[in-house]
């Protein structure tokens, strides 16, 4: 369960610690971790004030992010374009996908927040916990130095890499045959699902792409994503050979 506003910082630094070693780092400096944890709404409710909110950390560690992702895309993918490279690493460090990495070290339970932002659920909100998270690589930076951010962060990309390959080969596929299909039919692909069968925790879905009214191709998956993605390849398949 997220935390309510706390006393002090005697709180919030006891607090703090329990996300430091979930995350494997000591830190020197624990006032930076309890900056990176503070929003803020807290600042202005605090009976013990902080000495500031995560927002300057923040606008740290999204340069840091920008940098270690975008190195870690680069050796990655050796063949991608710059288009590609830029488009993956927007991917990566999108709102969304840092309120996940978030999420896995429960970052939002050790969130300060003022009265009204925890009771409208700030706790739980992909715009806080992504800023969070920003703010928490900006204080490993600063208290550590960078090889063990670009280390820490490394990790977390390493064990999201399959994820992050299969939206990757997923948008691949759409971009190439929206391409093929501009060039010889002057229209762009569209995607229908045409089934979704098993329980709600293993569902598989079937998708159908078509150019104009006619299919060209179908695929199955564990998501809309996927299945829509395997009919792309599908759809490149038949059209190869014209």
């Amino acid at each position: 369960m997220a935390q309510n506003v706390r006393n002090g910082p005697n709180d919030a630094v006891s607090d703090a610690s329990q996300l430091a070693l979930r995350i494997g780092i000591a830190f020197r400096d624990p006032s930076l971790l309890t900056m990176a944890l503070t929003h803020p709404s807290y600042i202005n409710e605090a009976s013990a004030p902080l000495n500031d909110d995560n927002q300057r950390l923040e606008f740290l560690g999204d340069a840091i992010l920008d940098f270690v992702v975008g190195d870690w895309v680069f050796a990655r993918y050796p063949d991608a374009r710059e288009g590609d490279l830029t488009s993956i690493r927007a991917d990566i460090v999108r709102t969304s996908g840092l309120a996940q990495f978030a999420r896995e070290i429960a970052l939002g339970d050790h969130l300060l927040l003022g009265r009204g932002e925890q009771a409208t659920g700030g706790a739980a909100r992909a715009g806080n916990l992504c800023a969070a998270f920003e703010a928490l690589v900006g204080a490993v930076y600063l208290d550590q130095g960078i090889e063990t951010a670009r280390s820490w962060i490394t990790s977390v990309l390493d064990r999201h890499a399959p994820a992050i390959d299969r939206r990757r080969s997923s948008k691949d596929a759409k971009s190439q045959l929206q391409e093929l299909a501009q060039a010889r039919h002057h229209i762009t692909p569209t995607y229908r699902i045409v089934s979704a069968e098993g329980p709600d925790h293993a569902k598989v879905f079937t998708a159908q792409v078509l150019i104009g009214d006619r299919a060209f191709g179908s695929g199955s998956g564990n998501s809309k994503q996927a299945a829509e993605a395997q009919a792309a390849r599908a759809a490149l398949a038949a059209l190869a050979p014209e």
